[in-house]
């Protein structure tokens, strides 16, 4: 998983569909070919590239892959946001929003039921926080798993809303997690948590970060990103 934090000071505009969004470029030691990919909103194309290549090159991949891109973009699920008789992810599952007025405002399970009460105008605000709350204690949760398996005192866990990455770690001081991952299956969660532990000893993607990843997390790290890579974008639609 890479971290997209900088924007090529050369960034470009690409058509997709009926709207332009940012090529955004990273170069990288260990790149030897040209790969591209979509943000999970849409919001920008990103390129990975060696070192070496030149800028023109990224950019004129891009818009050779326009057509692809479009039918990526396609693919990305429409807003719907949770309303009563509706449903919402939670770790995998899909539970149905079952509201009542005059019931608790807090969301809370039973089985496959999300129940919620309160103005029914304010569904999804509250169960936006309810699933910020799961996130957090379930990503201290795994935090403190994996740092006991690495061998390091565990570090504060803050929550993300970013648009454009799962996680980070920038200070090693603290990892930054995307809330919207409490959607996603356990396994998809906890990798990338495993993921930005391994950060704070390894500050990098060299080979010894990915043996340490390799050692702490406990399933299929491939599966893992797939799920990702396929699905992703999936847990933008709900809640934007």
């Amino acid at each position: 998983m890479i971290d997209w934090l900088t924007r090529s000071a050369s960034e470009q505009q690409i058509a997709i569909g009926d709207k332009s969004v940012p090529i955004v470029i990273r170069r990288l030691k260990s790149a030897k070919r040209l790969t591209l990919r979509l943000a999970p909103d849409g919001s920008e194309v990103r390129v990975s590239m060696p070192k070496w290549a030149p800028t023109r090159e990224a950019i004129a991949f891009a818009h050779s892959r326009a057509d692809w891109l479009s039918a990526q973009a396609a693919k990305i699920p429409r807003r719907e946001a949770p309303q009563a008789g509706g449903t919402v992810l939670y770790r995998g599952e899909t539970l149905t929003i079952g509201w009542d007025e005059k019931a608790r405002r807090t969301p809370a399970r039973d089985g496959d039921i999300l129940r919620v009460g309160g103005p029914v105008e304010g569904i999804e605000p509250r169960i936006r926080r309810w699933l910020e709350r799961e996130a957090l204690h379930l990503f201290e949760s795994d935090a403190r798993d994996y740092c006991a398996v690495a061998r390091i005192e565990p570090v504060p866990v803050a929550l993300s809303r970013a648009q454009k990455r799962w996680g980070s770690c920038s200070d090693r001081r603290r990892i930054r997690l995307n809330w919207r991952l409490v959607q996603a299956p356990d396994h998809v969660r906890r990798s990338v948590v495993a993921h930005e532990v391994a950060h704070l000893v390894h500050f990098d993607h060299s080979p010894a970060f990915h043996a340490l990843l390799g050692q702490i997390y406990e399933a299929d790290i491939r599966i893992a990103d797939r799920w990702l890579k396929e699905h992703g974008r999936s847990l933008y639609a709900a809640f934007g």
